[in-house]
């Protein structure tokens, strides 16, 4: 048995004795936290409801399909493949529906093409902004993003160039 399948244990068992050590009601603390827990998922509820309907309608419009086909001129041209333009573009909005269309990507050309490889390392490098934002900001009640979403779009945008960047200069096109 390997020392890292023990980890979680003996951590579980560390908190207990110490717990225990301090006359600490580890229930009644497990109860209260599970019941914080709930009532934040509550709170985020309606901000993630409305995340995904607006993703589920970006797509279903076929507006993601008109964005790629206006931007992947541009996009060629600075290295990133239009083909991973609406991985691109769905990133910082979903993390499922981007891993959907990366396994789209990697079905249609080889994961160790050069295609393959900028969708891959762009799925890497980047977050979901939105889902971030709306999450984080939605437990925490600030109602005014201010600079955190251009800052953060910009940081994705960033990585896009730099995905393409990275693999044609790390690993050839």
């Amino acid at each position: 048995m390997k020392f890292s399948s023990l980890v979680i244990p003996l951590f579980v068992l560390i908190i207990f004795v110490y717990c225990l050590y301090k006359k600490v009601d580890i229930f009644g603390e497990f109860v209260k936290g599970a019941k914080d827990n709930i009532l934040v998922g509550f709170d985020i509820l309606p901000s993630l409801v409305a995340l995904m309907l607006a993703v589920e309608m970006f797509k279903a419009s076929g507006a993601m399909t008109a964005i790629t086909e206006l931007i992947s001129p541009l996009t060629e041209k600075i290295g990133l493949p239009g083909e991973c333009v609406p991985l691109a573009l769905m990133r910082p909005v979903s993390g499922s529906g981007a891993l959907s269309i990366l396994e789209g990507i990697l079905e249609s050309h080889s994961p160790d093409s050069y295609i393959g490889r900028v969708a891959s390392v762009l799925l890497g490098s980047t977050e979901t902004t939105f889902y971030t934002i709306a999450v984080y900001f939605g437990a925490t009640k600030v109602r005014k993003t201010r600079h955190a979403l251009p800052s953060a779009l910009a940081g994705d945008f960033t990585a896009f160039i730099l995905s393409a960047l990275s693999v044609r200069l790390l690993l050839g096109s």
